[in-house]
């Protein structure tokens, strides 16, 4: 069977995961192209697969084949995906010792770059604060690459959680802190990054235990959260 029709119930549900709401009431989120299908195949995450009338992809999963006026209905992008997937929403399974936590980031391409540097690096646990952009965005989806399927990651209550951590917590912290040459890290830890615009916020920045910043030029008043925290997590990474 081929959807045709953009008024069918079933691709009006489809639709509506494009929306925070109905995905967090789903536990369901849509990606695009196959690359980041196969990835969500990989760790057991794809749910369903919906390929275009003349896409060849297939997987062993429940599939729906659509036209390609559906699909470009469904689709966010300006060219769809001539292959997209309905995901599972990963389970959180326990906080581990190397831990990135994120104090409203508002930027759908820095966090989806964090996330594939954390990744890289090995961090094994993600905490997102309430007001930091959704995970599931899929401006966020598509900028992790696919790496958001191998993190461990947790919205919360950022300074609830972080209270019952007991490894040290560094924030970055332009005045007063440490350079993160001298800052040494060797098991497990918390590495706090803030809003794009104001940084950690001061809550959570007391509950740090050291600060630190980057080396850089001094034409150079700041870098982009993304980057920093990419050179930050490369840092530590290259010390254990």
């Amino acid at each position: 069977m081929v959807y045709t029709s953009i008024d069918n119930d079933k691709i009006k549900n489809i639709k509506k995961l494009n929306i925070k709401k109905n995905r967090d009431n789903e536990g369901l989120f849509l990606i695009e192209g196959d690359h980041l299908v196969k990835e969500a195949y990989k760790n057991g995450l794809l749910q369903t697969l919906i390929v275009r009338e003349d896409e060849a992809f297939k997987l062993d999963v429940p599939t729906i084949t659509c036209s390609s006026k559906v699909m470009k209905y469904i689709s966010e992008l300006d060219n769809p995906k001539s292959v997209m997937g309905i995901c599972k929403k990963r389970e959180f399974t326990g906080i581990g010792k190397h831990i990135l936590a994120l104090d409203g980031i508002q930027d759908p391409g820095n966090l989806g770059t964090i996330i594939r540097s954390a990744v890289a690096f090995d961090v094994d646990t993600i905490l997102l604060s309430k007001d930091t952009v959704d995970l599931y965005n899929s401006k966020v989806v598509r900028a992790t690459q696919g790496m958001l399927f191998h993190v461990n990651t947790l919205v919360c209550d950022l300074k609830e959680v972080l209270k019952d951590i007991n490894y040290p917590k560094y924030a970055t912290k332009v005045d007063g802190g440490k350079s993160l040459k001298d800052i040494k890290i060797k098991d497990g830890y918390v590495i706090v990054m803030g809003n794009e615009g104001n940084g950690v916020s001061k809550e959570i920045m007391d509950m740090c235990d050291e600060y630190l910043y980057i080396d850089m030029n001094k034409s150079c008043e700041s870098l982009n959260v993304a980057v920093a925290t990419s050179i930050i997590l490369y840092k530590i990474n290259k010390e254990d």
